[in-house]
């Protein structure tokens, strides 16, 4: 079964993200920010740019798309799951036993579509200036390079 998910951008083109270790959030640019950025293998590792700490690519879900992302699998699996019991038993009755399918199973409601507000300035770390990043305005630095985790100051 594939479920498809679209998360939202903001308008400069940058998707939320959560650091596993302080929790924070900040955001990073979705896709190549640039022609230096298309011609870069992609690190084994990614560095949050308010701690420093790296983590593997999928490590950095927030916890609303997380949310989400269960919100919309969870009735895509419950009408899976109906259509393969009513598949089983179809045809299951003889004159000794009788299968009767009648109803559905209630699946929970899809969620909401999540929104994406622009907020955040861009930081751009001076050794790997093809990965920019956003970060909370509030935030201060010093900021860490997403690509290598060198600490930066604005």
């Amino acid at each position: 079964m594939d479920i498809q998910l679209t998360l939202p951008l903001d308008h400069d083109g940058f998707l939320r993200r959560e650091c596993p270790h302080c929790v924070r959030q900040f955001k990073w640019h979705h896709g190549p920010a640039n022609e230096e950025a298309e011609e870069q293998p992609a690190p084994a590792a990614y560095h949050c740019p308010l701690c420093g700490q790296p983590a593997g690519m999928e490590s950095w879900w927030t916890q609303e798309q997380l949310q989400y992302a269960r919100g919309m699998a969870f009735p895509a699996a419950t009408r899976e799951i109906e259509q393969g019991l009513r598949d089983a038993f179809k045809g299951a009755s003889s004159k000794h036993v009788r299968l009767d399918f009648k109803g559905n199973i209630d699946a929970p409601d899809v969620p909401a579509q999540l929104t994406e507000p622009d907020d955040m300035v861009i930081v751009t770390s001076p050794c790997h200036s093809y990965e920019p990043v956003k970060v909370p305005e509030s935030s201060s630095g010093p900021y860490h390079c997403l690509v290598c985790g060198q600490a930066f100051a604005v």
